[in-house]
């Protein structure tokens, strides 16, 4: 069951939208679990002058972007860094246990946009990572939660980053 604070955020979200000259971008989640996030920076004076997001899944990844972008405006880019997926889901008095992973990709989020400032503020560019969305792969290649996309062992039927059971998925 969500609580107040998560269901204000999911009926009424802040911080909505695109910034079209972003100074930095993060985007997470995975396809197949329908979780996705963007976060868009603009930064003045080493600071978060503006923030917003775009998310497509569940009311927690909704409410969690909400919340990450009221936390993170105005703050420094020091202080940005050091938010993590506990602060976002504290800040919303808790999310039901199945549903915590999504405070990760919120905090992953940000940090990537973060890290994708700092990289163009110093002329870095980074190539864009791909990797298959579908869960089949080959002996030996990387394999990935497809609740909150945290690397895994081959074979792994409980993914201890988000608590769900995998034996189906995975």
């Amino acid at each position: 069951m969500y609580n107040k604070t998560v269901m204000d955020h999911f009926r009424n979200p802040r911080n909505v939208g695109v910034i079209e000259d972003a100074d930095g971008v993060g985007e997470v989640g995975n396809p197949l679990c329908g979780d996705m996030m963007t976060i868009y920076l603009k930064i003045k004076k080493d600071h978060i002058a503006d923030i917003k997001f775009q998310t497509f899944g569940c009311g927690s990844a909704i409410a969690v972007s909400s919340m990450l972008t009221e936390i993170a405006k105005g703050k420094s880019v020091a202080e940005a860094k050091r938010i993590t997926n506990k602060d976002v889901a504290q800040a919303l008095e808790g999310l039901p246990k199945n549903k915590l992973h999504c405070s990760n990709l919120g905090a992953d989020a940000l940090q990537m946009a973060l890290k994708n400032y700092e990289d163009r503020k110093c002329g870095i560019v980074r190539p864009e990572l791909k990797r298959k969305d579908e869960h089949e792969h080959t002996h030996g290649e990387k394999c990935y939660c497809p609740y909150c996309d945290v690397e895994l062992d081959e074979g792994t039927q409980f993914c201890e980053a988000c608590q769900s059971d995998l034996a189906e998925a995975h």
